[in-house]
């Protein structure tokens, strides 16, 4: 068993938040014991996959190893309990595609899986260029100083996201303000009570309500792009059918929901920490800046670097061994992606941030059936976004302490104040 205060550690808000914590946590289980079950307060018993090479393995088998018999995240004992109330024995406040598993996952995977392929992307390089130009326009307009986080890698995946989706631009803070709520639950900073949260009736009474509001905005999309389709993802959300069938009430506000916080806060964690790393590291923005063609590196490297999705949870359906351990059905598994990608045994020195990193086979983005839908988006945004402002931006560095926000399910950058000088 893993010792209670490395198993508080990992599940601990403000150990990701602290970044250092975390991580040495994690290099000490993959050095101890790579695979070993945890048992933190209030927590049922789960397995610690740390290892890259266990992490793809059980990600490769995904009718083994299952999304949505028990919670997808990380939950305690008590918020479950409440939740399945709540939900008529499910896990699951949502029901979207991380919490699917087959044939459900395939088929509603199937519905928008094209509108997010490199070939339907490349329709929309022309405008999501114009949409980068826009904020390093408005960088170069602010006098040297910003807080990257919260002036540009914010607001641009946002606003690419939205306009796919077919969000107005004028709805963008709220989308932006409830993603924080939801994923920032933890974070007084982010969250919807704007204090520490206390207990699990708490909690979960502030992600029901943010989940609510969104449910209330996604309805009257839905009946307005029913009523009047247009060329937009949210019209292929509200007329889509399963085996002939429309989506289930929840299934489609999932879908709705996941595009509208995954598709752009994650793209922005990672734009917002490969940014931190550049201004820390002004020996690899040097490098960078000299070889423009090493952009494509260097966007690998920030995802391997900030690993916006710290863990997912998977359920045993059957008796299996993974790295010699003997796993009984119905056990739960924490999938660990910052461990994952900072294995010694796969990255040559994890801890250095290195724009010319090759190969780089971070699990950043899952692996396998459940890999992440809107991947290839994020890498175009964030190319794009590279593309313009590294030209124009002549240095940078750090202008205050950047800061991460507390949360253990997906975490970045919630600021990074910079000065810099634009060509």
């Amino acid at each position: 068993m893993i010792p209670q205060d490395v198993a508080q550690t990992i599940i601990d808000p403000k150990a990701y938040a602290d970044g250092k914590r975390v991580d040495d946590a994690f290099a000490f289980l993959r050095r101890e014991m790579p695979f070993a079950r945890a048992q933190p307060e209030g927590f049922d018993p789960f397995w610690v996959v740390t290892k890259h090479a266990d992490i793809l393995e059980v990600e490769k088998q995904n009718e083994l190893f299952h999304n949505g018999d028990r919670a997808t995240t990380l939950t305690p004992i008590e918020v479950d309990r409440k939740v399945r109330e709540l939900m008529g024995g499910s896990p699951h406040l949502v029901r979207s595609l991380v919490q699917m598993d087959n044939p459900d996952h395939f088929n509603y995977r199937r519905l928008t899986q094209s509108w997010f392929m490199p070939q339907n992307l490349k329709k929309l390089e022309a405008r999501i260029r114009e949409i980068a130009k826009g904020f390093i326009d408005r960088m170069a307009d602010m006098g040297g100083t910003c807080d990257f986080a919260r002036d540009v890698a914010f607001l641009y995946p946002l606003h690419v996201i939205m306009e796919v989706l077919g969000v107005p631009e004028a709805d963008e803070p709220r989308m932006l303000k409830l993603t924080q709520e939801l994923f920032g639950s933890a974070d007084p900073d982010l969250n919807r009570s704007g204090a520490e949260v206390k207990d699990a009736d708490a909690a979960l009474a502030q992600i029901g309500a943010t989940v609510g509001e969104f449910i209330t905005y996604f309805n009257e999309m839905t009946e307005d792009r029913r009523a009047r389709p247009r060329d937009d993802l949210a019209s292929v959300i509200a007329n889509g059918q399963i085996e002939g069938k429309p989506l289930g009430h929840l299934e489609a506000m999932s879908y709705y929901i996941i595009a509208a916080t995954a598709g752009h806060d994650t793209t922005s964690n990672t734009t917002a920490g490969g940014l931190w790393a550049l201004a820390e590291n002004p020996d690899q923005f040097a490098k960078l800046k000299a070889d423009p063609s090493l952009i494509p590196l260097y966007l690998e490297e920030s995802i391997r670097w900030v690993t916006p999705v710290k863990h997912f949870m998977r359920t045993a359906t059957a008796d299996a061994e993974v790295h010699g351990q003997k796993i009984a059905k119905g056990d739960w598994l924490m999938l660990s992606y910052p461990s994952g990608n900072r294995d010694e045994d796969v990255f040559d020195e994890p801890f250095a941030f290195k724009v010319d990193r090759s190969p780089n086979k971070h699990v950043a983005f899952g692996y396998g059936a459940h890999v992440c839908l809107g991947q290839h988006l994020g890498r175009m945004e964030m190319r794009i976004l590279w593309e313009e402002l590294l030209p124009r931006l002549h240095s940078v560095e750090l202008a205050g302490e950047p800061k991460r926000m507390q949360a253990s399910f997906v975490c970045g950058p919630k600021s990074v104040p910079i000065r810099y000088r634009m060509n």
